[in-house]
């Protein structure tokens, strides 16, 4: 795997990083980026989005960014030599990633949300680290076989970009559900302009325009975070509800529009401590 791709991974989990512990960060913003290219949107949702720097939480950071390096190793050697790989964690990640090589357009990206939706088991990070917030490598969400929606979100990311699919068009979404005041992240994919979420509720994957109760928050890609600019609510009416089956076993109702956790869920709050002044776009 070469250099640039790992630079370029590593600043993925930076964004991660930057999106959970808000707070500790230095904001500053460049001003916004055009919503719409040549390939229709530029950004899901087809809104402005700023570049976010931050300059705390470094060696927070680079803990994790290691972790991140490791597992590109342990990848590569296990893709190289199955017979003799010892990580079972590693075995089924790229069993996943083989089967969406062998397709193409919208069902390589179906294959890697329907996968992973079955492989990791709805968890909190309370639960599972005794912590309110934890953002885990797709090796160790595979390994402990449990997650929450960020777990699946940065696994689906980085399983498309295994499986071919170009830096320019994956991304990963922080949203607000609106309704219930929970937060949210998903995997997006670009296929012919138009960008297609991979969410853990559902196997079905939804076009953002789509997208209903929610209001997207940042957005980044392999190389930088980003910040929404004044975000409209993406309203649903009542009658357009989309029925479409969640992951078994998951603890989300089956709509995107319902919330990932219990009511009771710290995960009700985890961006909420973003300013309402670092949430406004600048002027």
């Amino acid at each position: 795997m070469g250099l640039g791709h790992v630079h370029a991974m590593r600043a993925a989990v930076l964004a991660c990083v930057m999106a959970c512990f808000g707070p500790a960060m230095d904001l500053t913003a460049a001003p916004l980026a055009p919503a719409e290219s040549a390939g229709r949107f530029a950004e899901p949702f087809g809104l402005a989005a700023a570049v976010v720097s931050a300059g705390t939480l470094q060696e927070k950071w680079l803990g994790l960014a290691r972790k991140l390096d490791d597992e590109r190793v342990q990848l590569a050697l296990c893709d190289g030599d199955r017979a003799h790989c010892a990580s079972e964690a590693a075995l089924r990640f790229l069993a996943i990633v083989d089967s969406a090589r062998a397709r193409d357009g919208r069902a390589r990206f179906g294959e890697i949300n329907r996968a992973i939706n079955l492989a990791i088991h709805p968890m909190s990070d309370l639960a599972q680290y005794g912590e309110i917030d934890v953002w885990s490598s797709p090796l160790v969400t595979f390994y402990r076989g449990a997650g929450d929606c960020e777990d699946y979100a940065i696994a689906k990311f980085v399983a498309l970009r295994e499986a071919g699919v170009a830096a320019e068009d994956l991304r990963i979404v922080i949203m607000r559900d609106t309704l219930l005041g929970e937060d949210h992240a998903v995997a997006a994919a670009r296929l012919d302009g138009h960008w297609l979420m991979l969410d853990n509720r559902r196997m079905a994957m939804m076009e953002d325009l789509s997208v209903r109760n929610y209001r997207p928050l940042f957005v980044f890609d392999e190389t930088r975070l980003m910040r929404y600019g004044d975000a409209p609510l993406l309203a649903r009416a009542p009658d357009q509800e989309d029925a479409s089956p969640a992951a078994p076993d998951s603890a989300a109702a089956p709509s995107l529009t319902a919330a990932f956790s219990k009511p009771d869920s710290p995960r009700r709050n985890i961006f909420s401590s973003w300013s309402a002044a670092e949430a406004q776009p600048p002027r």
